[in-house]
């Protein structure tokens, strides 16, 4: 293929709500194109961007895909995104190196909440954008209703630059409102005669907004002047990367209709790297920069990083820093991408998206850089994970090969992250939703032969005192031989809140001797660790060690261990003891028409609000949630808001359990000690 400079390059995006039909439209671009020589359909597995087997079989898009075709000497990388929110990691990394964003919308179905949560990422990353109003073959299309819409929705900064010729299955081609010609198989013709009036008002309204756009441009068209087509190009090329014009365009991805004229307006249109201001300069001539925006793992090929060269050039064999880890890498095989192929090249230019091939020290969010110019790019900020589950293997002795396979996962997802839960002793992995989590263990088996389980994780319980209480603790045991004998006496009384636990010798005259005192205290920790009425942790206790007495020959260290233990399961037992949950702080981002369902569903949780405040358009409330009360929050949410809710979590403090939840959780482990569990 040839070389292409930087100003000859397009890097897009197609973003928008699952099952649109994105991924069909990137298969079309590619058709038309000729950079594939058929054309895929989703339906039946064979696309060029759902290529692994998770997606050909939900027939979803689970990863970001890139692909790239050459139209009209112009080079155009494509990133197909999921539109599934549990994948919003891979959406968010493809808007960060892209110059402009395909929203695209389905004809029949118009403007969803998976949608509008795009055109936020869209719209808060300053990404100018194109709306592509897709399968206009479908039954119900309607493109008048849709565009209206687009402009209650979304933004009223809306301008057709095409309408369709029919729609549903009469649906036939498109009229570019450009060059007022009708588009039908590919060919450019006359527009049908009964469409000439509405053609008529359509690129009045077009030019009116390209004018509207330049101060100078509309006295001109005040006037009654016409604009050149020079002035109208150049007019609708700078609102497009101002925002001040959000271009319209329609067809079918399956049909392949109006993709020939999508494709003629990327290039004319869509700015080049070159075009678009941001932090860090784009420069042709200058030391080699680049940021990694997604790493992946492949068996036989190990990890791939995908990268965008912001300056200067990447080229095979170059010596390069990761100024993220401070750490050298040396460039081996680089390659353009198209799916799950890549076209080996020995040199990638500014602007240009690349894969390089076996990097050891290198993921996601590394700034890779001329070692003699370190360069600093900020790093892409993805949000944190919202479900959380535990991981077991289901094999014993494999939680080694687990981890390592976690590892290998976060690296090439940064929105999943996993760890030991020190106070449940369980391995608890995080990401954006349950699916995500199910399929990142489907790969775990698929790569590394461990299958897991995922399970709902413990919550992190605490029992405390309410009372103080003097008790007594004695072992003694006599067997034919030496005995065991050990007594003591100690105080227990509750702590203030996040006081932990503090022992108090108060041993005078040797009642006890000074050898045991530290036996006692194992002996009365151990217990505390496991547990007394529910066989969670008790906190925020002084115990205090005050009279006891010992047997010259019987006691021993494991004695006075055992009397310790004894003495604080009845001093617990004695002082009122209750049950403490973690309390969440949960902010809640929803549009205001669910916010009666919300705060329903809030207070079904134990939910206390804290407050409400708006943002943009949307309602923010702060509550506080007992943990035990947020499993399948993040799912239950995005069902009640149909998608449009998101959240955010963080540990706020303990509290005591009700009795309602607390009798269940003494009686479980009450019948877990019967049966010797």
């Amino acid at each position: 293929m040839q070389k292409y400079k930087t100003e000859d390059l397009r890097n897009i995006s197609i973003v928008g709500s699952g099952s649109t039909g994105k991924t069909q439209l990137a298969e079309a671009i590619l058709f038309s194109a000729k950079a594939i020589d058929r054309l895929g359909k989703v339906a039946s597995g064979n696309t060029i961007c759902d290529y692994n087997a998770d997606e050909i079989e939900r027939k979803i898009s689970i990863n970001s895909s890139i692909a790239f075709c050459e139209w009209k000497d112009k080079k155009i990388n494509i990133i197909d995104t999921p539109g599934y929110a549990d994948f919003v990691g891979e959406v968010i990394g493809a808007l960060s190196v892209v110059e402009i964003s395909i929203v695209n919308v389905c004809a029949s179905n118009g403007v969803e909440r998976g949608t509008e949560k795009k055109w936020e990422y869209v719209q808060k990353r300053e990404k100018p954008s194109i709306i592509f109003i897709n399968r206009m073959d479908k039954e119900n299309a309607d493109f008048n209703k849709v565009e209206e819409s687009l402009k209650e929705k979304l933004t009223p900064n809306v301008a057709p630059i095409s309408i369709p010729i029919g729609s549903g299955d009469k649906f036939s081609g498109v009229i570019n409102l450009l060059t007022n010609k009708a588009i039908v198989e590919g060919k450019e013709v006359e527009i049908p005669q009964e469409m000439v009036a509405k053609a008529k008002e359509y690129r009045e309204k077009l030019i009116e907004v390209i004018a509207s756009s330049e101060d100078t441009l509309i006295e001109k068209y005040l006037e009654g002047q016409e604009l050149s087509p020079e002035e109208t190009k150049s007019a609708l090329k700078k609102g497009i990367v101002e925002h001040k014009i959000v271009p319209v365009l329609c067809g079918s991805g399956l049909q392949n209709i109006g993709i020939g004229q999508l494709l003629d307006f990327l290039v004319e249109y869509a700015p080049s790297p070159m075009e678009r201001e941001g932090e860090v300069k784009i420069d042709p001539n200058g030391p080699f920069s680049a940021l990694v925006f997604k790493t992946f793992s492949e068996p036989h090929l190990g990890i791939i990083n995908y990268l965008k060269i912001y300056s200067g050039k990447l080229s095979t064999g170059l010596d390069v820093i990761n100024n993220t880890k401070s750490s050298s890498e040396r460039i081996g095989q680089i390659a353009f991408v198209r799916g799950k192929t890549r076209i080996e090249t020995k040199e990638g230019e500014t602007g240009d998206i690349i894969a390089v091939v076996k990097l050891k020290d290198t993921g996601t969010n590394d700034v890779l850089c001329d070692p003699k110019k370190r360069v600093s790019i900020s790093k892409i900020s993805f949000p944190e994970p919202v479900v959380n589950m535990a991981v077991y293997p289901k094999s014993k002795g494999e939680e080694e090969k687990i981890a390592t396979a976690l590892a290998t996962a976060m690296r090439g997802d940064p929105t999943l992250k996993s760890g030991m839960n020190k106070e449940t002793k369980e391995m608890i992995v995080s990401g954006m939703g349950s699916l995500q989590l199910e399929i990142m263990s489907r790969r775990v088996k698929a790569r590394y032969g461990v299958e897991v389980e995922l399970r709902r994780p413990k919550i992190a319980y605490k029992e405390t005192i309410r009372t103080n209480a003097d008790v007594q603790g004695k072992y003694k045991k006599q067997s034919g031989g030496r005995g065991q004998y050990g007594d003591c006496w100690i105080k227990t009384e509750p702590l203030e809140k996040g006081k932990g636990f503090e022992f108090v010798n108060k041993i005078f005259g040797g009642s006890i001797p000074s050898q045991y005192i530290p036996a006692v205290e194992k002996g009365v920790k151990q217990s505390m660790e496991k547990g007394i009425i529910a066989g969670y942790p008790v906190v925020d206790v002084r115990v205090t060690l005050y009279d006891g007495s010992f047997h010259d020959v019987d006691s021993s260290n494991l004695a006075f261990e055992i009397a310790g233990s004894m003495a604080i399961r009845k001093g617990v037992a004695n002082a009122k003891p209750f049950i403490l949950e973690p309390i969440m702080e949960v902010e809640v981002i929803v549009p205001e028409e669910f916010m009666g369902s919300v705060m329903g569903d809030l207070n079904s949780r134990r939910g206390r609000v804290l407050g409400m405040g708006r943002e943009g358009k949307k309602q923010v409330i702060k509550a506080l949630i007992p943990e035990r009360e947020l499993f399948n929050y993040a799912t239950d949410l995005r069902s009640l808001t149909k998608g449009s809710g998101e959240h955010k979590v963080k540990f706020s403090h303990y509290e005591e359990v009700p009795p309602n939840v607390t009798q269940p959780l003494i009686e479980s482990y009450q019948k877990a000690k019967e049966e010797g569990r």
